[in-house]
């Protein structure tokens, strides 16, 4: 036997099916809030067999298996996350159970696992409102989110998740009061000491900071960027230790929120390296489909919800996961003159796309410590939640529109959108510019059905039609990816016109059709 064999691994076990598959479909109440369900209906999530729970037999059995021990499970993978010796992991593939297993070595083993990409009407301002920002004052004017507050768009109505490694002082400190007195502080849940314990872990309260960015509010000294919104506290981080089963916490964790119809997920954390060296990832491993928490953060992209995440503090240094995911709306840093911050760990992923997406404060970041002081953090572990509480914000002014327009829409109003580095992404977005622009083009954005258009086939592989309804004579055709990333653009007066996918790679696209009068948006697959 090898050293291999007596080491203690960890692993994740996947599971060949699910049970009540069809049952739980046709009752989704079942498996899922009506929160969630209500918020699946307003952006036309499909409620899919990934929401259903795993198998408890399963997992009955698994944990019967000499010297394994399950330290966390995963719907959306239908899997378990396990430890024991590489012996007693392997000869779980013999059960009819397991369809097959991925070690966190993968000197071990590497199975790549395919996933899919699944994939309005504005809110009026009510009022106008003033904070007095104190200490927040740069963090929260370098992205305009004064012009949001000043219209009423304080994240109410909206729900966050945070996922940090402990949150003291958030049930009874000042600087949450408002918060709590809202009603808004919904609940929590420790991932890792699978108690209830969230606010009663005092062994880091980097939580209780990160949190702060985005709900804190102690009037004229400290505002957020989100105050109104409501949270939920989960503890998946381990600062005792650096271990794969954090990655495995946090999905978890992710699978919670969607169940709970949540909207924003905030990831101030990153994982590369780990107390065992074996498991630690390269930078070719950070291409979004590698590492289990970015496979986790892409799923709770498609679930709907709108994940942000921290780029890392590894300066040049390549970003950690999950920032890397495909579905994460990734951060970096700069100071307070919005120049770089030279800790912000710089992309792109190693498959080429953009990274970080935008920045935000993270050089002196005002926060609210466990002691209910008003101090200053580097890290963007801070931009990452500014950057969360300005995104439900701006999401609370026009709620019907997609996680995946919203990303492309703060994207776009970022100031190197069109020249965009290694090391800011696209740049500092402009929060009070992207609102204007669409309470001022109300339907630019909406996502509805195509009733009068057709997309013949789809899918398609090399050749696919718009079929424009008779009273058209012209429209703007333009073809996103699936987070929103225009790929092309062009003007068709046909009543059947050949839709330009020849260069397209496979996958999924949103093809969207502006008429003039009117906007919508199709999904369309390149097969």
């Amino acid at each position: 036997m090898t050293a291999y064999g007596n080491a203690q691994q960890d692993a994740w076990v996947f599971f060949v099916d699910k049970e009540n598959v069809a049952a739980s479909l046709d009752n989704p109440i079942s498996i899922l809030t009506q929160d969630a369900l209500d918020r699946k209906e307003l952006h036309g999530v499909a409620i899919d067999e990934r929401d259903v729970p795993v198998n408890e037999n399963y997992i009955t059995q698994i944990k019967s298996e000499p010297g394994i021990t399950v330290l966390a499970k995963s719907k959306w993978m239908n899997c378990v996350h396990v430890r024991g010796s590489l012996a007693q992991i392997e000869a779980l593939e013999a059960l009819q159970i397991v369809d097959y297993i991925e070690y966190a070595d993968r000197s071990i083993t590497r199975q790549a696992t395919p996933f899919e990409f699944l994939k309005g009407d504005p809110l009026p301002p009510q009022s106008r409102v003033t904070f007095n920002y104190g200490a927040t004052d740069n963090q929260v004017t370098m992205l305009s989110v004064d012009e949001l507050h000043e219209q009423d768009f304080t994240g109410a109505g909206m729900v966050i998740a945070i996922m940090d490694s402990g949150f003291p002082g958030v049930n009874n400190n000042e600087g949450f009061s408002r918060l709590r007195n809202a009603g808004n502080l919904l609940d929590g849940y420790d991932f890792v000491g699978r108690n209830n314990d969230e606010f009663e872990f005092s062994n880091s309260s980097h939580g209780t900071r990160v949190a702060s960015d985005i709900v804190g509010f102690i009037e004229n000294q400290f505002v957020g960027t989100a105050p109104d919104a409501a949270i939920y506290c989960f503890r998946t981080e381990d600062v005792a230790s650096e271990n794969p089963v954090e990655e495995s916490y946090w999905v978890e964790a992710a699978e919670r929120a969607d169940s709970l119809g949540v909207d924003v997920i905030n990831t101030s954390l990153g994982y590369r390296t780990f107390d065992n060296s074996n498991y630690d990832y390269s930078y070719d491993d950070m291409d979004g489909e590698t590492t289990f928490i970015s496979r986790g953060a892409t799923l709770a992209f498609e679930k709907g919800m709108l994940v942000v995440t921290s780029a890392g503090n590894s300066g040049t240094g390549m970003i950690s996961a999950p920032a890397d995911a495909v579905g994460s709306f990734t951060v970096g840093a700069v100071n307070a003159s919005g120049n770089y911050a030279s800790f912000s760990s710089i992309g792109p992923s190693s498959d080429g796309r953009i990274k970080p997406d935008v920045v935000a404060k993270g050089a002196g970041s005002a926060v609210i410590d466990q002691n209910d002081n008003i101090t200053t953090n580097n890290g963007t572990s801070f931009s990452s939640p500014i950057m969360a509480g300005a995104i439900a914000s701006f999401w609370q002014a026009n709620p019907e529109l997609t996680n995946a327009v919203m990303m492309q829409l703060v994207r776009e109003s970022a100031s190197i959108y069109d020249n965009p580095t290694v090391q800011l992404g696209y740049g500092i977005p402009d929060f009070g510019a992207a609102l204007e622009e669409v309470l001022s083009t109300s339907a630019l954005y909406e996502v509805q059905e195509f009733k009068d258009y057709q997309i013949l086939p789809n899918p398609a592989s090399e050749m696919a039609v718009l079929v424009l309804p008779k009273e058209v004579t012209q429209v703007e055709v333009t073809i996103f990816d699936i987070l929103g990333k225009k790929i092309t653009s062009k003007r068709m007066s046909q009543q059947v016109n050949a839709l330009p996918i020849s260069t397209l790679k496979k996958g999924v696209y949103l093809i969207q059709i502006n008429d003039g009068n009117s906007i919508v948006t199709q999904k369309f697959i390149k097969a």
